[in-house]
């Protein structure tokens, strides 16, 4: 199957990019449009490593593409520096709306910090109240346009800060104004989830969703603290899970495995994996298996019955869309329209929606695949 140039693909005579699709794992500063950065950054008296878009995109994907979950965050200081206006953070609200809409997503989760926003002088509310203001416009102008979105904020604690009851209390605070849920960041090694005991605590107690990155730079320990200590509803990667599966035995193309406790729990669960494909060869967080697409485990948990999402994680640093990440798994695993449905429809059972709401994203998802 051939992806083109916009990352779109054909199969069974059917465009991936025109399947209505959710999104889950996408982080706001790592969706800014490469000319947008250009823009804002001369505005800003930002200095930036290259003169052109193209090649600012291109700089983006090889910085990123290190085998270094590390190294692949350190990019995001250029994104993060020219987003610390009202103005800025709402165009790149606006603007990752529309892209959204432009890849098939009909409802999407952007993730991001307001503590890493607040160089320009505003407050932890002003931010999102800006962010807010850009995802609006961006469902608006989707609509003039004749389509139909809706995204809602995960409010996003740092894990090697101080700040997350505080940025907890925030979440709350704009619960039913655009915030849906909540998220720890960052880097994961040596910064478990259970370092921010108490802002889970406090988001258990306002039965705020939560969704934890975990399982992506570091193992086992990282996502159980993630559902101990953080009550997650979902794991933010998960891709190490898998290293509590052991294959004992293959018949033909039958695999037997032995499931861990921890393995076990997640999949009897229905806790849905927020698998990035590309990102995770790129952060090394799927070393253990290999470097290459096909070494994922994304399909080895598809089998065995993990309720699996498909996501980008970050646009620009991966170069990616989440159609593109789709025609690769298909690609890679020989997966068809169905596969690719289920994929959708584990996503949207996991959204952190009201369950009538979900019911009808479900019903969105099937009317598309269908036609």
């Amino acid at each position: 199957m051939a992806i083109d140039q916009h990352g779109d693909a054909v199969l069974q005579g059917v465009s991936i990019r025109s399947l209505p699709k959710v999104s889950l794992h996408d982080h706001l500063d790592g969706a800014v449009r490469p000319a947008t950065i250009l823009e804002l950054a001369d505005d800003a008296g930002v200095e930036v490593p290259e003169s052109d878009a193209a090649a600012l995109a291109d700089w983006f994907a090889e910085r990123s593409d290190s085998g270094s979950l590390v190294e692949y965050l350190k990019t995001f200081d250029l994104t993060t520096s020219v987003m610390q206006t009202r103005e800025g953070l709402t165009r790149v609200a606006r603007e990752f709306v529309e892209d959204l809409a432009a890849d098939g997503v009909v409802y999407g989760e952007v993730r991001w910090a307001p503590e890493q926003h607040l160089g320009g002088g505003l407050s932890l509310d002003e931010v999102v109240e800006a962010v807010q203001d850009g995802i609006e416009e961006g469902e608006d102008a989707v609509g003039d346009a004749g389509g139909d979105i809706r995204v809602g904020q995960l409010i996003t604690a740092m894990r090697h800060t101080d700040r997350s009851l505080e940025i907890a209390e925030l979440a709350v605070r704009w619960r039913r104004r655009g915030a849906v849920g909540f998220d720890i960041a960052g880097p994961e090694d040596g910064f478990p989830p259970s370092r921010h005991r108490a802002a889970f605590d406090y988001l258990a107690s306002e039965f705020f969703p939560v969704t934890v990155h975990a399982g992506e730079a570091a193992g086992l320990a990282s996502i159980r603290s993630a559902l101990i200590d953080g009550r997650a509803l979902r794991l933010g990667h998960g891709v190490r899970l898998a290293s509590d599966l052991e294959v004992v035995s293959r018949e033909g193309e039958e695999v037997f495995v032995q499931f861990g406790d921890l393995a076990r729990w997640v999949r009897d669960r229905e806790i849905p994996l927020e698998l990035s494909p590309s990102s995770n060869l790129q952060t090394g967080a799927i070393e253990a298996w290999g470097n290459a697409m096909e070494d994922h485990p994304f399909d080895l948990l598809y089998q065995l019955g993990f309720a699996v999402t498909v996501n980008v994680d970050n646009r620009t640093m991966s170069r990616t869309s989440l159609t593109r990440e789709l025609a690769l798994l298909a690609e890679t695993f020989e997966y068809d329209l169905d596969d690719l449905e289920v994929f959708q429809l584990n996503a949207a059972a996991g959204a952190f929606l009201a369950v009538e709401e979900r019911e009808e994203l479900i019903e969105v998802i099937g009317q598309g695949f269908d036609r």
